[in-house]
């Protein structure tokens, strides 16, 4: 499968995912192993009305889902994917009004695993939301 058609199957994926849809999420980007996620703010996914912060749960689902995107483009993994473990380390809350976006590198691959690193940013790339790592399996390998 070409990288155009690949991504074009996981936005389809992504946008499929009642989840995924209802959170906003959109994949910018997703080539060899790697996959971007933006996730605009949106009032709904205001953790804390005091402060405006979007949900834990919602950045982790982002996380989540741009894992098993960067999992998925690995030219090693020929199907689908599901998460089998993640690892999310929050580091500070997200700016009130600026989007969360998520970049995912599959970094190994075995026979049934995908080893998966992310980094979820505001506009201040430089000081990440939070960072996870997780497995994810590997569905038909190259």
């Amino acid at each position: 499968m070409s990288d155009p058609d690949k991504l074009k199957l996981a936005r389809q994926f992504i946008e499929a995912i009642p989840h995924s849809r209802d959170l906003g999420m959109q994949l910018t980007d997703m080539a060899d192993g790697v996959a971007v996620i933006t996730m605009p703010y949106d009032t709904k996914l205001i953790g804390d009305p005091e402060t405006g912060v979007i949900s834990g749960g919602a950045v982790s689902a982002l996380m989540d889902t741009c894992c098993g995107a960067a999992a998925m483009s690995h030219p090693k993994n020929l199907a689908g994917t599901a998460t089998l473990d993640l690892r999310i380390d929050y580091m500070r809350a997200a700016t009130p009004g600026q989007a969360i976006t998520t970049r995912a590198t599959c970094y190994h691959v075995t026979r049934s695993v995908a080893f998966v690193r992310a980094t979820a940013c505001d506009e201040d790339a430089d000081n990440p939301v939070a960072t996870a790592t997780g497995a994810f399996t590997v569905e038909g390998s190259a």
